[in-house]
């Protein structure tokens, strides 16, 4: 293997150091995800499907509007992807209980067991990356993507580690939710 490159201590706020981890994201999340992409090609699928079943598996029956204040993306654009996992029978949709107009979004027994196939897929590299790494890493590794992805992601990160209600939908709401709590 490779020895691990990095930065001296001391000079982890140079622009040097600050690339290297921007690249370190690129090629970690591309190397990372290619044993799922593959699979899901197989499958006719690609990444935005796998963002959609694996937040839905975290979080089943979640509207539609937590779905899409996750993933920051467009309703247009999550209208499409959710399409076409219902028409391959891995996504079902239906009324919300309290509030018919909301859709719930769950997987389908099909969809829970492809999620749990490219889960396994990526779960393995990651405990190898974090036993290879040790606790103390990890720790570093949890603390720094938290700091890097903003306040509102925090806030969502945090409900779905924690399992509670997702904040609000929608940036300005998510953003009070952060200033009430």
């Amino acid at each position: 293997m490779t020895a691990t490159i990095v930065p001296p201590a001391e000079l982890f706020l140079r622009e040097t150091a600050i690339r290297g981890g921007m690249d370190l994201m690129f090629f970690a999340h591309s190397r990372h995800l290619r044993r799922a992409d593959d699979e899901l090609a197989r499958v006719g699928l690609g990444r935005a499907h796998h963002r959609v079943l694996y937040f839905v598996a975290r979080k089943p029956d979640m509207t539609v509007g937590e779905l899409l204040t996750i993933l920051a993306i467009a309703k247009q654009s999550l209208a499409r992807v959710a399409r076409e996992l219902t028409e391959k029978g891995l996504l079902t949709q239906r009324p919300g209980v309290r509030d018919r107009r909301q859709r719930l979004i769950a997987l389908t027994p099909a969809g829970e067991a492809l999620e749990r196939e490219l889960f396994t897929l990526l779960r393995s590299n990651m405990a190898d990356a974090y036993a290879a790494s040790g606790g103390t890493a990890v720790t570093g590794f949890w603390t720094v993507m938290q700091n890097l992805m903003g306040e509102e992601a925090r806030l969502l990160f945090s409900a779905l580690h924690r399992n509670d209600p997702l904040p609000a939908t929608g940036a300005r709401s998510v953003a009070r939710a952060g200033a009430d709590a």
